[in-house]
């Protein structure tokens, strides 16, 4: 049996703890340049706000009903998620973490000495009761039917936050009556052919039999089917391994010059192969892209993307942001104001084994890499960006983000600790 445990609207959550007087009130989390709300509590929900409601269009609403709106703070979230993850090992053996406010517990063998549903409840109640982020819990034999059962938890207090779907029965009922388009794994495209085909449940889909889902979905189709009926497949290790790693921002200012462009680059290009080596990764090319701000229609438009092969694939920050910057030089265009960047690294394998190649130009790639280890346990010891390259600049940037709610790291800097009056 597999166990999800979901945080509820995480990003809010954790801003509630460190803010008390906020507990059932409205409250959203904006996205970069504080631009647009990305989550957002019931009681935001009940006065008209949504995902994705650019902040300026619904300030009335913000104003009328007194949200409070954060800036997205990922340093924050994330701690959070690593101790909630903390407390779940010491009361699971195995878990495999999904997302930031996901993870898998492997139940296997619980059954003999608890019953489930006792125990993810007091696991569930112990988090909140140590973090103060409240989760819901859904159980079953694969993964997708534990998603849909912590879909049931969170919208149906009824379950106390925990749903089991353990029996035929259970899963026939919520198979029946949840939603098709929210079954993990049926993205558009699956979800369009599954309606042409007339199949409008998950229900539906589950009893298909197995020789017509494979003549008309490929492999994922044939896992998410087979997860439907109970018969686990899904290897999320594998999924949360990124086949491209993305690091792009929009300005907090627009940016001319080339330097500024230059540290952006840099960072991006920095921030991404810290992301490689945190998957156990390596990647065998790398791509730029420069987009000037396309709702000014008074400046000078221009975008470009470039992408070069690295010699050997790499998770080294130095030959990454070399490469990176190498793509900036050509593509650069000057006089042009520019408003995003970013950094793409893609053809990503496994760390160990690849393929060398004779004619590598780096022949100390082995003691480079215990470099880069080395720093990257400094920077998690110390904070991020205690060392790094001096070309992404020490000081403020013209394209830094606007943040200008941004909560304090009260779990990750000295300096930020919750102050008691």
């Amino acid at each position: 049996m597999w166990a999800l445990v979901d945080c509820n609207n995480f990003f809010c959550s954790v801003e509630k703890a460190f803010h008390p007087g906020l507990n059932r009130k409205p409250v959203c989390v904006l996205s970069n340049n504080d631009g647009c709300i990305v989550a957002l509590t019931p009681e935001c929900k009940a006065i008209g706000l949504h995902r994705g409601d650019p902040i300026f269009k619904v300030m009335d609403i913000v104003n009328r009903y007194q949200v409070s709106v954060f800036s997205g703070n990922m340093y924050l979230y994330a701690a959070m998620s690593k101790r909630i993850t903390s407390i779940l090992r010491k009361s699971v053996h195995r878990i495999e973490n999904y997302s930031i406010d996901e993870s898998f517990c492997d139940l296997e063998g619980y059954d003999k000495n608890y019953n489930l549903e006792d125990f993810m409840r007091t696991v569930a109640q112990k988090i909140e009761t140590w973090t103060d982020v409240p989760v819901s819990v859904g159980i079953a034999p694969s993964k997708t039917l534990a998603k849909i059962g912590s879909k049931f938890a969170k919208n149906y207090k009824g379950y106390r936050s925990i749903c089991s779907i353990d029996n035929e029965e259970k899963r026939r009922k919520a198979l029946n009556i949840f939603p098709l388009e929210d079954v993990w794994g049926i993205g558009r495209s699956t979800l369009t052919t599954l309606e042409y085909h007339g199949i409008h449940t998950p229900l539906e889909f589950a009893d298909k039999k197995e020789s017509w889902v494979r003549n008309h979905f490929n492999l994922p189709g044939l896992r998410t089917w087979l997860e439907l009926n109970g018969v686990p497949c899904i290897d999320t290790k594998e999924i949360a391994k990124k086949k491209t790693i993305c690091t792009s921002r929009s300005f907090g200012d627009m940016v001319t010059a080339i330097d500024s462009l230059k540290e952006a680059v840099a960072h991006f290009a920095a921030s991404s192969a810290n992301k490689l080596r945190g998957q156990y990764s390596v990647a065998g090319s790398v791509t730029v892209f420069i987009y000037s701000n396309r709702f000014r229609d008074d400046l000078e438009q221009y975008n470009n993307t470039m992408s070069l092969a690295f010699s050997s694939p790499t998770s080294d920050t130095q030959e990454i942001t070399v490469l990176a910057l190498h793509i900036l030089h050509l593509i650069y265009k000057s006089g042009v104001i520019y408003k995003k960047a970013g950094v793409i690294l893609s053809d990503i394998t496994e760390a160990y084994p690849f393929q060398l190649n004779l004619f590598d130009h780096i022949p100390n790639r082995k003691e480079r890499f215990q470099l880069m280890h080395s720093i990257d346990s400094i920077n998690q010891t110390f904070g991020l960006k205690t060392i790094k390259l001096a070309v992404e600049g020490v000081s403020s940037h013209q394209w830094d983000i606007k943040c200008k709610h941004r909560s304090t790291n009260y779990l990750t800097d000295i300096n930020h600790l919750l102050t008691i009056k």
